[in-house]
């Protein structure tokens, strides 16, 4: 058979790869801006995070996934890398609820960060509660047990309004158990209410910032990757991501190329086919067309 045209070639092969690495790497999820390491899928953001953190496409929310559960993450602080999260089932002033054991993986690039976990609907008494022998309430703060404990929704939990504070502990600063997780059975409490921040009135829990705080590290290859490669890819328009299987950078484009430095003058070649044939004919049209054209060649050589 007689060989083709090599730019003929070359077309095919980058239109089959352009459409198999093709991700929907998009810079925002939701309301939060999505910057390296993140991303909202696979091939965005750094191969030590994906596996963590996606952009739900249904309902648009970026979500922290571990061995414990799927978790919203309401924002990210990329200036003190941290990240907040909100558990489905934390309590609240406005809502208390029984709370499944709340983890992280090991593997992960997180950890648990300032937040400070008020334990709910304890054994009493909370002051002889020891892990290893040490005591886990924060008896200096124990005025914001009483605060929380002013929450009509306290009855959610079995207490009756304004409940004994000795069936609180504030822990702080918490830690997780061997297995990574805030296991609250063994600390024979129903619930807990992780508090962001206080706002400024601690003793008004109506205003306080519920969420966990979780501090997020970078790998030697993010640093490398986020100095020398995706600020540029960032402020070319870009989105900063990896190619599988080896994950090398990518950048990847709006205009549905991706390339190893940035989207400056980046060169799309279905672009000129576009030209020579007409505007009229889309972009996606001609992917679906070329793909088939490409896929019948290859049977032919073969």
């Amino acid at each position: 058979m007689a060989s083709l045209p090599f730019p003929f070639i070359f077309l095919l092969i980058t239109l089959l790869h352009t459409s198999a690495t093709d991700s929907a790497c998009r810079s925002t999820c939701g309301s939060i801006q999505v910057h390296y390491p993140f991303g909202t899928g696979y091939g965005c953001g750094s191969p030590r995070f994906q596996p963590y953190v996606t952009c739900n496409s249904d309902d648009h929310q970026l979500l922290l996934t571990t061995h414990t559960g799927s978790y919203p993450i309401t924002s990210i602080s990329y200036k003190d890398s941290t990240l907040t999260i909100t558990p489905p089932y934390m309590s609240t002033c406005s809502s208390m609820q029984q709370s499944p054991n709340l983890g992280l993986d090991w593997a992960s690039p997180f950890q648990l960060g300032p937040s400070v976990f008020l334990l709910l609907s304890c054994t009493p008494p909370t002051s002889s509660l020891t892990i290893k022998d040490s005591p886990v309430c924060d008896s200096s703060s124990s005025h914001l047990c009483a605060s929380i404990y002013t929450c009509p929704s306290v009855v959610s939990l079995g207490l009756p309004l304004f409940p004994p504070t000795n069936t609180c502990c504030v822990y702080s600063p918490a830690n997780f158990n061997s297995k990574g997780e805030l296991d609250l059975s063994a600390m024979k409490c129903l619930g807990y209410a992780p508090v962001a921040s206080f706002q400024d009135s601690p003793t008004d829990p109506n205003k306080w910032q519920y969420g966990v705080t979780l501090k997020y590290t970078n790998g030697a290859f993010d640093d490398y990757y986020m100095n020398n490669k995706c600020n540029t890819c960032e402020d070319s328009g870009g989105i900063c991501g990896y190619s599988p299987p080896s994950n090398s950078f990518v950048c990847a484009c709006n205009n549905g190329f991706n390339t190893s430095t940035d989207c400056y003058n980046n060169y799309n070649p279905i672009q000129d086919y576009e030209d020579l044939v007409g505007s009229s004919t889309s972009l996606a049209t001609w992917k679906i067309w070329l793909g088939q054209l490409a896929g019948l060649v290859f049977c032919l050589v073969a």
